[in-house]
């Protein structure tokens, strides 16, 4: 059962609002089992979990890698098939990284690679920019081994300011293509972002 934005467009918009709603608390609980079981704990099952709120009653494959291509404005992310490796490749990367100094030390570095690559290799239908905002923050969060405080957290602030967000992608697009990975146009935007949250406690 699903609601088309094009069928009821205020409909489609309150079940959205309240998805993002029931995927923060869904994250809430991730975060504190991360704490406790450790970096391990970010697999694709936590992935397919905050996919699958962020999307319910407005799509159908919530919660699945997708089997069919996508395109995304001038983005056009990689085959389907690829998909499933892709992932696995993307999860290690933060594995492996996670004590790195210069990488993983610092408290939006491999959360702003999270958020970059989730949107370029887009493994869902629908619902890549929340879930990859929502695994952005899980990151934030388990580098400081705490739900952070702040009325407005950085996922809401992303929404709400997106022309930076956009720019960054593009940067770190452009860095790909020349055969390397920098996300530190994405780090410096997401570390404004959270200082704004924690100043707002």
């Amino acid at each position: 059962m699903s609601v088309r934005e094009k069928d009821n467009p205020r409909l489609y918009d309150n079940i959205q609002e309240q998805n993002l709603l029931r995927q923060y608390g869904l994250l809430s609980n991730c975060v504190e089992i991360g704490i406790e079981k450790g970096i391990e704990a970010f697999d694709k099952y936590t992935l397919w979990a905050l996919n699958a709120a962020a999307v319910a009653n407005i799509a159908k494959f919530g919660g699945r890698f997708r089997e069919e291509p996508i395109y995304v404005g001038d983005h056009i992310p990689p085959t389907f098939d690829r998909v499933p490796q892709l992932m696995d490749m993307f999860f290690s990367f933060v594995h492996e990284n996670w004590n790195v100094e210069g990488v993983g030390d610092q408290p939006t570095g491999l959360a702003a690679y999270a958020l970059w690559r989730l949107n370029w290799i887009h493994p869902f239908v629908e619902g890549n920019g929340r879930t990859a905002r929502a695994a952005c923050y899980y990151l934030i969060c388990l580098h400081y081994g705490a739900l952070l405080p702040g009325k407005k957290i950085v996922p809401e602030r992303i929404r709400e300011n997106r022309p930076p967000y956009y720019e960054a992608l593009k940067a770190a697009d452009r860095a790909w293509a020349e055969g390397h990975i920098d996300v530190s146009a994405m780090a410096d935007y997401l570390a404004d972002l959270l200082e704004g949250q924690l100043a707002e406690r």
